[in-house]
């Protein structure tokens, strides 16, 4: 092999290199979904799902406040369990931090790989329901008597 050869090889390796960290770090920095083995295993619920929207104040941050902020999804993709509605309405705890890192003392079986929520991507998720089985703290619910259906619990998100 020659000087240019070479050359041209590392080039080339370089080119896959970073196409392959752009397509690992698509939308925010999530990898790709490959149905992660804890949404199978938890909740009663599996789900994909759009985030249709984030209304104002619903997420913010409050070290010492732990809530869960309700938010509206449209379910393009039922996995297991059944939901009666095309419609969800889903809790998850403490959204400003990225999900693998929601988890503390008071509620212990939350994840995921999403690191931040933004209206238009699609998550599959496990759920549960009603959120007042599996969370007992503060609820901001932007869309109170505007469901249509139970609340539910977000288990796990991931980004699809």
């Amino acid at each position: 092999m020659n000087r240019r050869s070479i050359h041209s090889l590392g080039g080339l390796a370089w080119l896959l290199g970073i196409l392959l960290g752009v397509s690992c770090d698509r939308q925010h920095g999530n990898p790709p979904s490959a149905a992660d083995p804890e949404l199978s295993k938890r909740g009663s619920v599996e789900v994909t799902a759009q985030l249709l929207e984030i209304p104002a104040g619903a997420i913010f941050t409050r070290d010492l406040y732990d809530y869960a902020t309700i938010l509206k999804y449209k379910v393009t993709k039922l996995h297991r369990g059944s939901v009666k509605e095309e419609v969800l309405f889903v809790g998850h705890y403490d959204p400003w931090k990225p999900r693998r890192e929601a988890a503390d003392k008071k509620v212990s079986n939350v994840g995921g790989n999403l690191r931040e929520f933004r209206a238009g991507q699609t998550h599959r998720m496990a759920l549960e329901v009603p959120i007042d089985d599996h969370f007992m703290g503060g609820i901001v619910n932007k869309y109170f008597g505007q469901e249509t259906g139970p609340l539910y619990w977000a288990v796990w998100t991931d980004l699809e």
